[in-house]
């Protein structure tokens, strides 16, 4: 690669980077191409896209950006970075159900609004429901509050009525 191209490589690197404001940096090591191929197309699915890249284009990409949250020991071995698009959530349970199933891709690290996050925290985000399951449980909540009001009301009503009789 001469220099020309390395530099082309590193703005367009960093143009993508700047534009997302969630990324989780990944181990792919052990995964073969049909494997990669599959984990891709389930990040595409959820509208994220998955980029593997040299480590030093990375790093110079990362610094173009003024992207500093991320340290340079996280940039050693085969990586590879999810760019979550507008669905942070949907890109970890990705990872976490693909990592399930093939126990790779690992993840070293996450970049969430400007913030280094660890991987822990990433996982615990792809084990969150769905919205729509969370929604679920909000309203199921509501219910179950409304229900005890209204028992509460009814036996205020017969305490009332055993008194007045």
């Amino acid at each position: 690669m001469s220099k020309i191209e390395r530099q082309a490589a590193v703005e367009a690197l960093t143009a993508t980077l700047s534009g997302s404001a969630t990324l989780y940096v990944t181990d792919f090591s052990g995964l073969n191409v049909r494997h990669m191929t599959e984990f891709r197309r389930r990040l595409r699915a959820v509208g994220a896209h998955y980029v593997v890249v040299k480590n030093t284009l990375a790093m110079r990409a990362l610094a173009a950006g003024n992207i500093t949250a991320l340290d340079r020991d996280l940039f050693k071995g085969p990586i590879g970075i999810v760019l979550a698009g507008p669905d942070p959530l949907g890109a970890a349970k990705v990872i976490g159900e693909f990592a399930k199933a093939h126990e790779k891709p690992s993840v070293k690290a996450g970049l969430m609004a400007g913030h280094r996050v660890e991987p822990a925290y990433v996982k615990r985000l792809g084990e969150l429901p769905s919205r729509e399951v969370l929604l679920g449980q909000f309203a199921g909540a509501l219910n179950g509050l409304l229900y005890q009001v209204v028992g509460a009301l009814e036996a205020l009503r017969d305490k009332r009525l055993a008194e007045g009789s």
